[in-house]
């Protein structure tokens, strides 16, 4: 325990304008929450989130017990009782809270406390976790959106193997039900771009309403040899999945909405998915995704964290994935046009020759506020 004491908590909005093929990026739009302690230090989280949504469950306010706005709960407490805060908060927000948009601002929260804590006692975040396993961790490169020609798609791919990057995910479009000879020419460029062993993952974004649509791409993503399809329909339909599971490809799932370690169980012990992929920010930070990770190993299941918006997220995928013990962990690493992905921090997380990302070793999460891209990007925008 410590005699610090938080004494502030900000939300800020940043909005950065989308380009015409952003389709469903969400890197465009970001939360970030501030945790001010009475010692000058500030922890810095993220969430992927609605901002305005967020800023309301941390702000309030508060409407009775059960219903209590976090603002409320977090001043003058003791930062390095992380732990203890996150339970705290959970149970005075669980008529409104344990699952979805209470569990995305305890995310950036609990992010923030880690970073502030870390801070405070001059130690990595990895280092409270328990120690470092990993100084790196292998990334693979999001591509989004795919191209329509063969020729672009092959540029895609050597654009990030230019970066390093050694493993790939296309994300999927509805237009690729339109013509399925076409696609399959579309995967195959990027599997000889890619080369013969470099892993592929296919993100379908709940592009298939039913399984038996989703069957339909079968055969040509088992052609390109892809190592899994990530989020193939909604997530309400754990059979669906399940269906598609037994059919002989490897299922990932969560990213897109789940936000709670019961709901990830379900979906390993229903849905058959073989690899978790938390979002850190929105499953309730450190805490929320260790017991993800717990649930995973003991049923001999993948934990690969979901990370699409800006290098905040990144460097907590990076200290989360340092203090686990498996063997070549692995992680996502956004390709995104936004300038909010390479902008918000002061720091760069750059992939080194082998495709890993070297974890940071400076206290907390080991990164710095941009204030010239928070001024340039919160949003309302000023009217000065």
């Amino acid at each position: 325990m410590s005699n610090t004491r938080v004494t502030n908590i900000d939300v800020l909005h940043l909005r950065a304008d989308r380009s015409a093929d952003a389709g469903f990026d969400g890197s465009y739009d970001t939360c970030i929450v501030l945790i001010e302690a009475d010692d000058g230090n500030v922890g810095i989280g993220e969430s992927e989130s609605l901002p305005s949504a967020v800023r309301a469950v941390i702000d309030g306010p508060t409407a009775h017990s059960h219903a209590q706005a976090l603002r409320d709960l977090l001043i003058g407490r003791d930062p390095s009782d992380v732990e203890r805060i996150w339970q705290d908060l959970y149970l005075a927000t669980d008529f409104i809270g344990r699952r979805g948009l209470v569990m995305h601002a305890l995310g950036a929260v609990d992010l923030a406390l880690w970073d502030l804590r870390g801070k405070i006692e001059q130690k990595p975040v990895y280092a409270l976790l328990g120690g470092q396993v990993h100084d790196r961790v292998l990334a693979y490169g999001t591509i989004y959106p795919l191209a329509r020609r063969a020729d672009d798609v092959s540029r895609q791919i050597e654009a990030a193997r230019a970066r390093n990057l050694t493993a790939f995910k296309l994300c999927a479009d509805p237009w690729w039900f339109d013509d399925l000879a076409h696609t399959a020419s579309l995967l195959s460029a990027a599997r000889r771009a890619a080369g013969d062993t470099a892993r592929l993952i296919i993100d379908a974004a709940l592009s298939y309403a039913t399984a038996e649509e989703g069957l339909r791409l079968l055969p040509l993503l088992k052609d390109i040899g892809v190592w899994f399809l990530e989020a193939p329909m909604p997530l309400d339909d754990v059979e669906g999945h399940a269906r598609i599971a037994r059919e002989g490809i490897r299922i990932g799932v969560g990213d897109l909405g789940l936000t709670h370690v019961n709901e990830f169980v379900e979906m390993m012990d229903r849905g058959l998915a073989d690899v978790c992929q938390p979002d850190i920010s929105v499953v309730g930070g450190f805490v929320g995704i260790r017991k993800i990770a717990a649930a995973t190993r003991s049923r001999k299941r993948r934990l690969i964290p979901h990370g699409y918006k800006t290098e905040i997220t990144i460097a907590a995928n990076l200290h989360f994935l340092a203090s686990e013990p498996d063997d070549e962990p692995i992680m996502e690493y956004s390709l995104s046009s936004s300038p909010l992905r390479w902008e918000t921090v002061l720091e760069s997380f750059d992939v080194e020759s082998d495709g890993r990302v070297r974890v940071p070793a400076k206290p907390g999460l080991g990164i710095t506020l941009n204030r010239e891209t928070v001024s340039r990007y919160t949003w309302p925008r000023s009217s000065s």
